[in-house]
């Protein structure tokens, strides 16, 4: 018989720091609870649905609507309990197979191409010359009213200074001012008629939105902070997703969006050229 330690002795202690680590959502409850607040106080602030605010918290992400949307909500909640979310987002990557490579955001607005300059006629020396000839003009003709003993010379086209009234034909040759365009048509006409162009902010709140063109590739995943605006624009259509649709006002190509969302509210819409239309 021999003297020493058995195999089962022998065998390595289990890493127990994993299991002893809380889950995402029990980090989120317990950073939750140490801070004093409520589901309702956590759901009013971050403006997440208190359905969704308790099934993160029992590691259920399945009422996010998928792995973007799931993040989102982690780092808002985290940010609202003075967690650092960044350790539970690379934890949800890992416990899904990683996050997959972000695919390259396409610029805001199509850049245009390299052109080789071109010379055009030299438009400043042509005003340049065009002032001199009417300041020399105008020497012109009074000094030559001054040689006709002070008679005065009234220039063509020009209203007469004595006080008899002008002529009907002078009258006529008069064009109204053009009317000053309104605020709203300006916006529309700003927009470009062969493009549509979204424009997202967030006056009174803040919100996560997405955002991608009609290839599908993601222009921009991220939080808009209060008071903040993004604008984005394609040749043919921009898909949207709204975390909190209540907090976000819209315009599409140069019309606000008149819709009543609901504040909390997960939102799919989509644009295209033309008249505004929710998809």
């Amino acid at each position: 018989m021999s003297i020493g330690n058995s195999p089962e002795d022998e065998r390595p202690f289990a890493d127990v720091s994993e299991e002893a680590r809380p889950s995402i959502g029990r980090a989120l409850q317990q950073a939750r609870i140490a801070a004093g607040l409520t589901v309702d106080d956590i759901s009013t602030a971050t403006r997440v649905r208190i359905a969704i605010v308790h099934a993160i918290e029992a590691d259920d992400f399945a009422p996010c609507g998928g792995d973007v949307y799931a993040r989102g909500h982690i780092r808002t909640l985290a940010k609202a309990v003075h967690l650092d979310p960044e350790p539970l987002i690379a934890r949800y990557d890992a416990e899904r197979g990683g996050r997959p490579a972000p695919t390259p955001a396409a610029p805001l607005f199509e850049a245009e191409r390299i052109r080789p300059e071109r010379r055009g006629p030299n438009w400043t020396a042509a005003m340049v010359a065009a002032i001199v000839v009417v300041i020399g003009f105008v020497g012109f003709t009074m000094v030559k009213g001054g040689d006709d003993g002070g008679k005065a010379q009234v220039a063509e086209g020009a209203t007469p200074t004595t006080g008899t009234s002008a002529s009907p034909s002078a009258r006529a040759t008069k064009k109204p001012a053009d009317p000053k365009p309104d605020p709203t048509d300006s916006a529309i006409a700003a927009a470009p008629r062969d493009k549509v162009t979204v424009q997202v902010s967030a006056p009174d709140g803040r919100s996560w939105i997405s955002a991608k063109d009609h290839n599908g590739r993601l222009l921009f995943d991220g939080l808009l902070e209060q008071g903040d605006t993004k604008t984005f624009q394609d040749n043919s259509k921009i898909d949207l997703v709204l975390g909190d649709a209540g907090a976000i006002r819209l315009h599409v190509n140069g019309k606000e969006i008149q819709d009543d969302f609901r504040p909390g509210a997960v939102e799919r819409l989509t644009y295209t050229k033309g008249d505004p239309e929710v998809g």
